[in-house]
């Protein structure tokens, strides 16, 4: 698998916001759905751990982050909870321009401050106005075209992480992030 190209420094430090679509992003894209015994539709997804990191050493170096997909599910209410996503938007109509903009407005933060992580057709609006338009490394070709950062790592494996890698270390924040990681840890918080 190839090198994924750096980030340019006077660009990601420019960054305030991370948003990331979830299917095809941080999930694999496949969707598992089912019923209880009750017949209560139930879906399941399943996330990258090292995806969940990366979003938190991202916190840890003071980015805000955020969801924006066009689906609607519970697991991902519970997974931007666990992960203490600043936003969330979910929508059947998968209108993340105006999500996008709503999320902006209310973090105050403009769209050339703003990093967007995606993989297929619904993203293309949103790769095409924020200032860092990246995509996993399985992305869409349409997509990919829109990117000027292209992963390496399939979404659900890695993708995100990948992707907070390259960008904090374009800020030279990811090592302070790491340490201040481990500092939590020794210190048993």
């Amino acid at each position: 698998m190839s090198e994924t190209m750096p980030i340019a420094p006077e660009l990601a430090k420019r960054i305030r916001l991370v948003v990331f679509d979830v299917d095809g992003v941080m999930t694999d894209g496949g969707v598992y759905l089912g019923a209880t015994s009750s017949g209560e539709s139930v879906e399941l997804k399943r996330f990258d751990i090292q995806d969940g990191l990366g979003v938190q050493m991202m916190r840890t170096a003071g980015l805000k982050v955020a969801i924006v997909t066009g689906r609607t599910s519970e697991a991902v209410r519970i997974r931007a909870e666990e992960l203490q996503m600043d936003d969330l938007h979910q929508d059947r109509t998968a209108d993340k321009l105006n999500a996008l903009t709503t999320i902006l407005e209310r973090q105050g933060v403009s769209w050339e401050d703003t990093a967007f992580l995606g993989d297929d057709l619904p993203d293309l609006v949103v790769l095409r106005r924020v200032g860092l338009p990246a995509v996993v490394g399985n992305a869409t070709s349409d997509a990919r075209a829109c990117a000027v950062w292209h992963g390496t790592k399939h979404g659900g494996r890695g993708a995100v992480r990948e992707f907070a890698e390259a960008l904090l270390k374009a800020r030279g924040q990811w090592a302070d992030a790491v340490e201040a990681y481990v500092r939590e840890r020794e210190q048993g918080r």
